[in-house]
């Protein structure tokens, strides 16, 4: 059974529609009007072997920080319902990605628990026209909306494009491994008998 989601959100101040294909092989299609930002999900999708195709428009006359974050709730939405009540999924998956000098760690639980922590530092406010600081909302976002314990920590880095792009690689890298489909898991990876 193929796990596609296909997500629409409309408010006063972004426009989404994203489908995603957990079990894709890296084929990505985005639009969000920030290139950055389209780089970095090009990055998560190839990297993490899902296919994905998003549109979004946003207010980026205001700033880029309601496209960001909506992508964001967005994805996280649609990870949860592509994978559905998680049966057979490994669960967990973590990932080292090093970016030349930059070197980051990516942990994940799919267990239905939302937790969120972010141990990275920058040192510049913006990259191409995305703010640098959004990247801490979206995968917020992300955690939230997919129910998720996501913990993201840079171990070493001074360039800030590798820091995000490393970032957001070993997201994608880590979330392939936690909803990779084990055949010795009878149900769902857990003592209690649902996550």
């Amino acid at each position: 059974m193929a796990r596609i989601a296909t997500v629409n959100r409309e408010t006063k101040e972004t426009k989404i529609k994203l489908t995603l294909n957990i079990d894709g092989t890296g084929v990505y299609k985005n639009n969000t009007g920030i290139g950055f930002f389209d780089h970095m999900l090009n990055g998560f999708a190839k990297h993490g072997f899902f296919d994905m195709e998003l549109t979004c428009e946003g207010d980026l006359e205001v700033d880029s920080h309601h496209t960001v974050e909506d992508v964001g709730i967005v994805l996280g939405t649609a990870i949860k319902e592509a994978i559905g009540d998680k049966a057979g999924i490994t669960r967990y998956g973590s990932f080292l990605l090093p970016m030349d000098e930059t070197l980051m760690m990516c942990a994940i639980d799919l267990g239905g628990r939302p937790y969120f922590q972010y141990d990275v530092t920058t040192t510049v406010d913006r990259l191409g026209e995305m703010d640098v600081e959004l990247a801490k909302e979206f995968f917020y976002a992300i955690s939230y909306s997919a129910g998720m314990n996501l913990h993201i920590k840079m171990l070493s880095g001074d360039n800030n494009h590798h820091i995000l792009e490393a970032m957001f690689k070993a997201f994608g890298k880590a979330l392939d491994q936690a909803t990779m489909l084990d055949p010795r898991i009878s149900g769902v990876l857990s003592t209690k008998g649902t996550i």
